[in-house]
């Protein structure tokens, strides 16, 4: 018999649900955000339904933090599991305000360890509390979805595509929410999601699915660069990575930022020291060079090594790029055109100058600071920086 382990979100689902076989096994850590990703229809729902304890898939296998929820003996029912489960309806009562929702599912009389104020803090919700549902905009109604899953004090958060059914600017405005959740709460969450740009701003963990099967799972800046799945060589291709503040530089309004093998400028609002700062760096805004440039714009040029090169199309590649002397440091990719790959002379261990462009700065830890420090960025060895 399959033993659950301690730390560890363990699923594997083998059956077929409405004649939909689903062959699915993964082990992610009981910590952070992991994301379930793949096309419209490739079993993301039922594998979230399963986990929910909504489906029931013989020699099946749920275990969630070391406790058991489902094996060959075991089959816990769906009011037994510890999971606060968010989908793309927000299932509110009409018939009752929106604080009546939010307790609906809150457990009585126990003290709370997710207190009532911290979800109306977290989610923004004091101003809709007195609201029917029916006076509340999309956006605001998966709010009060996510505060009601939180409020039953769930082990486990699965958000089932909650963004699909809105339009562009609700998700634009309830995804810094959803960013929100892992830093304020010790609380693992599952997300389902079609939409890399979406899972890319908080996920730690990817799994990744196919026809009903998982083809990868890991890391998400490990799965965004390996070269045999097909995220690298995509015309969206880009990195996420976790930066550190180190610092601030009030006369140009540069946030430092360090990554393991850089050390970043960015035009931002100041962050305290030690915030983790979510990057999201483009394929398209990393550029080579063969050698260190003298003078220039771009403020983050670094020494790297390429690691792989994919073909896209017949007349680009993408590189998969180590920063650092030496390749030690993070991994980035790279689109170029194959003109420029072959002028340069271009092959898999070169080493080169990785030039960055643009990095985008997605969730932070904290909030920017009020007040503005002053610091100076001061070049260190093994990193060439060039600002105007």
């Amino acid at each position: 018999m399959r033993t659950a382990t301690p730390g560890r979100i363990e699923i594997a689902f083998r059956g077929s649900i409405a004649s939909f076989p689903l062959d699915t096994q993964f082990s992610v850590p009981a910590k952070g955000v992991a994301a379930i990703f793949g096309p419209p229809g490739c079993g993301k729902t039922a594998v979230a339904r399963c986990i929910a304890g909504l489906e029931r898939l013989p020699a099946s296998f749920c275990a969630i933090d070391g406790e058991v929820w489902q094996d060959e003996t075991t089959f816990r029912p769906p009011h037994l599991r510890s999971i606060g489960y968010v989908s793309q309806e927000a299932g509110l009562f009409p018939h009752l305000s929106v604080r009546r929702n939010l307790l609906y599912g809150a457990p009585k009389p126990k003290p709370m360890p997710i207190a009532f104020d911290e979800v109306v803090e977290l989610l923004d919700l004091a101003p809709l509390l007195d609201r029917s549902p029916s006076h509340l905009s999309g956006g605001e109604r998966q709010r009060v979805a996510m505060g009601r899953a939180l409020l039953s004090q769930p082990r486990l958060l699965v958000m089932d595509e909650p963004l699909a059914a809105l339009h562009n600017r609700a998700k634009r405005e309830i995804l810094p929410f959803v960013e929100r959740l892992p830093a304020k709460l010790a609380l693992p969450m599952i997300y389902i999601g079609h939409d890399m740009a979406e899972i890319e701003r908080f996920a730690d963990y990817l799994v990744m699915m196919d026809r009903g099967m998982v083809t990868a799972a890991g890391p998400l800046h490990v799965l965004q660069t390996d070269p045999a799945l097909p995220l690298a060589p995509s015309r969206e291709a880009a990195i996420s990575l976790d930066a550190v503040v180190s610092g601030y530089d009030g006369r140009y309004g540069l946030l430092i930022l360090r990554l393991k093998g850089a050390r970043l400028l960015v035009p931002a609002p100041p962050l305290a020291p030690g915030v983790h700062q979510r990057l999201r760096i483009a394929a398209c805004d990393v550029s080579v060079a063969r050698e260190a440039p003298r003078a220039g714009s771009i403020l983050n040029v670094f020494p790297a090594r390429i690691r792989a090169c994919l073909p896209l199309g017949a007349a680009e590649i993408t590189l998969v790029l180590a920063l650092g002397t030496g390749g030690s440091g993070a991994e980035i990719l790279a689109r170029i055109t194959r003109f420029s790959f072959d002028s340069l002379g271009l092959k898999d261990g070169m080493d080169v100058f990785a030039q960055l462009k643009h990095i985008s700065l997605l969730s932070a830890s904290e909030p920017p600071l009020q007040t503005i420090p002053a610091s100076t960025p001061t070049a260190e060895p093994g990193q060439a920086s060039a600002a105007a």
